[in-house]
């Protein structure tokens, strides 16, 4: 199945010349994204539903993927416990391949890239705001919560991450959709279509599909929970594209508009319209 994407943000002759307006603009930027992160939390803490609706939204999620016959995040669970080592490594990617990813490319895009930066930072409020509508209609919990057979690896094997994220200040039943996922998928996109480089694109590619790995092996995420992550992430991408290309097209048509010339004195239209009165 191919995925028909937005294409890349064309690049200015200058869009990777170190700009004057840095400062003040990665100031603004990180002001607005810290305020939206902040927000989108706070709204996940208050809203969060109860925990027999949290665990039915569950059950029906189970339901589905079983009819689906994907339900196989025990299995997966189960064969990353048997290898060695494995353990710290998917722990490590879920705390550290998120927030501190998505910060770093959104920090490079708006550094190299600032018109690209503009239409990957919608695409994540974009997306954030739909996140926050779902997870207050339908709380869910995660599998490390449900009575399956799961294990939270996270808090077995790595204290670090609970404490950073407290579960009495976080909502535990916010686990569709996934944005561990669906905002991963969007920083992997922007390697693969604004880097440029082999580089890039092979860790853009191979980022997405590592997370999905380790929100299911870590009990935190269902596969379901990855799937609708992805497709709202990918949906505010192509609204945010189309917003700034219908943007700059109107910004290009305003600035091309010739402006009238100037009547000459004593022929403006007023003058004209009584002549040919008379």
């Amino acid at each position: 199945m191919t995925l028909l994407l937005p294409a890349p943000v064309s690049r200015s002759r200058t869009a990777t010349a170190v700009r004057p307006w840095w400062r003040g603009f990665s100031v603004r930027q990180a002001a607005l994204l810290s305020a939206a992160v902040a927000t989108y939390f706070l709204v996940r803490s208050i809203t969060a539903g109860s925990a027999g609706v949290a665990e039915r939204n569950a059950g029906l999620v189970v339901d589905l993927e079983r009819l689906l016959g994907v339900f196989l995040e025990r299995d997966l669970q189960r064969v990353v416990l048997d290898v060695d080592g494995a353990v710290p490594v998917i722990n490590a990617i879920y705390i550290y391949g998120h927030w501190p990813v998505i910060a770093a490319v959104l920090g490079w895009l708006a550094w190299r890239r600032r018109d690209a930066f503009l239409v990957y930072r919608n695409a994540l409020l974009i997306s954030g705001v739909v996140g926050m509508v779902i997870v207050a209609t339908f709380p869910v919990a995660p599998p490390r919560l449900m009575d399956l057979g799961f294990l939270d690896t996270v808090t077995l094997h790595s204290e670090a991450y609970r404490v950073l994220q407290p579960p009495s200040f976080t909502n535990q039943y916010a686990a569709m959709p996934s944005f561990h996922v669906g905002w991963d998928l969007l920083a992997g996109l922007a390697l693969v279509r604004e880097g440029g480089r082999r580089w890039t694109r092979v860790a853009g590619s191979v980022l997405p599909l590592l997370m999905v790995l380790s929100v299911v092996a870590t009990g935190n995420h269902y596969f379901l929970d990855a799937v609708v992550g992805d497709a709202i992430v990918l949906t505010s991408l192509a609204v945010a594209t189309r917003w700034h290309h219908r943007s700059r097209g109107s910004d290009v048509r305003g600035a091309a508009a010739p402006r009238p010339a100037a009547a000459p004195a004593g022929q403006g239209p007023d003058r004209q319209g009584v002549r040919a009165a008379a």
